[in-house]
């Protein structure tokens, strides 16, 4: 499976906190799926720690790369082809660091690992148990 890692569930992760169901922790552990986290929630951190909205034990620009390698989550870069989806999206959530997520993994064709149930009312696939 290609997964998308929503903003907060890769820090979820990365802090190993308990608000990540254990179904979660399994897929993205698993060596037969395939884990991303986009630029836009490398974005989406650096501007809530610049704001000092979001403590991190380093600078993002240091933090994320460390965690990401740590954990093999790889990185997803942003494409033109993927905004583009943007303009096809209905208005139903207001977040547009989530809809650009929404647009890669249309794009991409991955599942958006998310425990946001706004998110469930778009084209696109979504792992999160009970949802």
């Amino acid at each position: 499976m290609k997964l998308l890692l929503d903003t907060v569930v890769f820090l979820w992760y990365v802090t190993g906190s308990d608000r990540l169901p254990a179904e979660v922790v399994s897929a993205v552990r698993s060596p037969a799926n395939d884990v991303r986290l986009s630029v836009v929630s490398q974005w989406e951190i650096q501007i809530k720690y610049g704001l000092g909205r979001l403590p991190l034990p380093a600078a993002p620009g240091t933090y994320i790369p460390r965690q990401r390698e740590r954990h093999q989550i790889e990185s997803l870069p942003l494409v033109e082809s993927a905004i583009a989806h943007l303009a096809k999206l209905p208005d139903r959530h207001q977040d547009p660091f989530d809809r650009m997520l929404i647009c890669q993994a249309i794009e991409h064709d991955l599942t958006l690992v998310s425990s946001d149930r706004a998110i469930h009312a778009y084209p696109v696939r979504v792992l999160w148990p009970g949802a």
